[in-house]
């Protein structure tokens, strides 16, 4: 008898759980009607050309500057830029190029954790946030540390934009372009170092290094508005945040043992019963067991992750191939300039990398979707373009002649960056929807802690040894073919797409893309 009304009880009220408790329906996030599929990749593409465009700016010769030098007769010429106005060895001035990578580390699986429970699109607008306080305080610093601290700040506040911005566009873009999509998203990379080269070269030789990160602050601050004034969105393979069924996943298993002891002691046989406070632990211990089962679930997610080979062979690839970028990145302009006696380096460099990068990025991006979008395609496409991409930027620092080493680089490059859409797809389509932000953010982490950032300060170590831009450049270069074997090696794993894989989170939410054709299809019914 008791399980037959247990039975009818759950029957008259369909969104009641196992255990006779009502819950509220999982609502389906409405899509803001100012939002279409396009505007959100516009958005999150000038987002991340602005991250990047403060990447550049720090590295650009303008800005960063250069060090104290003095010669046998003891007359100094002083400094420029950070470098010189703080009195910075190479060494100093890489890790100030790597300190934001320190807040983007601790940060990630933070906010990737944060996504189960907080609204993913909210948590962009309080990293955005983070990101202008971050700008600010290095445009105000006064000496290494105080500039070291402002970058840790920036970056904490890109690790919420890195984590969670390219979920959303892949739950957006039409199925056969999503790499395209990724592409164009990625592109932003290359472009925003490019664009940062010439914008901290210009600010930094006309006014004064602080200026470029005052601009940086004030392109920002309307994104950082957008984020918390805009109807949030809804990323898949997750219940929205203010639904009970989000709530109800943090719950821990002493609370879940209670429920289960007073509905077989019939203590709590009605709704106004069970909402009795008597029958809950105090306030402090359920938060403590809810932090401790939020942390149970991120250990049990990363054990997912770390026992993934195609997503581990995929991010140890992407860390050897990050560390030369990284350190192409923020010495690249500097050795143009002592390798070639480049007038112009950040102006030429940074020409270079905004065509070869965006070229590259998009080809890369609609060659595996033409090739059709699988895992094993991206394999071979990445492990193909990126050795014969790092053979000609070998070939181009043998040469002594500037114009060859920019021709051959220029391929180089163009080829490199080809890799940007495939890998980001690999990392996105290998693992459950749910672990997508935390796959995102825990590629982001390792490609950084062992990549670009001790990259650039190894290799100012390196060259302070032994003082030869041209040999420092080759070393560096030829990293790139290990990352090259190593994403060969994926080609021959068995891999699965599992983007279309249903999450225990799930819930029933409509991609922009699919809303809006809908809104089509319904308006044109009815004239």
């Amino acid at each position: 008898m008791e399980k037959e009304e247990q039975t009818i009880a759950k029957e008259s009220k369909p969104w009641a759980d196992e255990k006779g408790m009502v819950l509220e329906p999982p609502k389906t996030a409405s899509t803001p009607s100012w939002f279409t599929p396009k505007r959100l990749l516009f958005i999150f593409c000038v987002i991340n050309l602005i991250n990047y465009l403060d990447r550049g700016a720090i590295a650009s010769n303008g800005v960063n500057g250069s060090e104290r030098t003095c010669n046998k007769s003891g007359s100094c010429t002083p400094g420029t830029g950070i470098q010189g106005q703080f009195n910075l060895s190479n060494f100093e001035d890489g890790v100030i190029s790597s300190a934001f990578m320190v807040g983007l580390l601790v940060a990630s699986p933070i906010f990737a954790t944060l996504a189960k429970s907080v609204n993913p699109f909210r948590l962009i607008g309080v990293g955005l946030s983070v990101w202008t306080i971050g700008v600010i305080g290095s445009a105000a610093s006064w000496n290494f540390w105080s500039i070291t601290i402002a970058r840790m700040l920036v970056g904490v506040g890109e690790a919420s934009f890195i984590s969670l911005a390219a979920p959303f566009i892949d739950d957006n873009a039409p199925a056969a372009q999503k790499t395209a999509w990724l592409g164009i998203f990625y592109m932003c990379i290359p472009t925003g170092y490019a664009i940062g080269y010439i914008y901290g070269g210009l600010v930094g030789d006309h006014f004064n290094w602080r200026y470029a990160f005052w601009g940086e602050a004030i392109l920002m601050f309307p994104f950082v508005v957008l984020g918390f004034t805009m109807k949030p969105l809804q990323l898949k393979g997750f219940a929205p945040a203010e639904s009970k069924k989000a709530l109800t996943q943090v719950e821990t298993a002493a609370s879940e043992d209670i429920e289960v002891e007073i509905g077989n002691s019939g203590a709590a046989s009605t709704k106004e019963d069970f909402g009795d406070k008597k029958l809950y632990k105090p306030a402090k211990v359920k938060g403590a067991n809810k932090t401790s089962n939020q942390f149970v679930r991120f250990m049990k997610d990363m054990k997912v992750l770390m026992l993934d080979k195609v997503y581990v062979t995929n991010v140890l690839g992407y860390v050897a191939y990050n560390f030369v970028i990284g350190a192409y990145s923020y010495w690249g302009p500097k050795a143009g300039k002592n390798i070639y006696n480049m007038s112009n380096a950040d102006m030429i460099f940074g020409g270079v990398t905004v065509v070869c990068g965006i070229l590259g990025t998009i080809t890369g991006g609609f060659v595996l979707d033409f090739m059709t979008n699988t895992i094993p395609n991206a394999f071979k496409l990445l492990s193909m373009t990126t050795f014969i991409g790092a053979a000609f930027c070998f070939g181009a620092f043998c040469f002594k002649s500037m114009y060859l080493f920019l021709a051959f680089f220029a391929i180089g490059e163009f080829l490199v960056f080809a890799t940007q859409g495939p890998v980001n797809f690999v990392c996105l389509h290998c693992v459950n929807p749910s672990l997508r932000p935390l796959s995102m953010a825990m590629c982001t982490v390792a490609t950084h802690l062992f990549g670009d950032v001790p990259s650039s300060p190894l290799v100012g170590v390196l060259q302070d040894h032994i003082h030869n831009w041209r040999e420092t450049a080759l070393i560096l270069t030829s990293i790139l073919f290990p990352s090259a074997g190593i994403w060969f090696i994926g080609v021959f794993l068995n891999s699965v797409d599992r983007f279309n894989e249903e999450s225990e989170r799930e819930v029933n939410r409509t991609p922009l893309l699919e809303s809006k054709t809908a809104e089509r299809k319904e308006s044109s019914a009815q004239s």
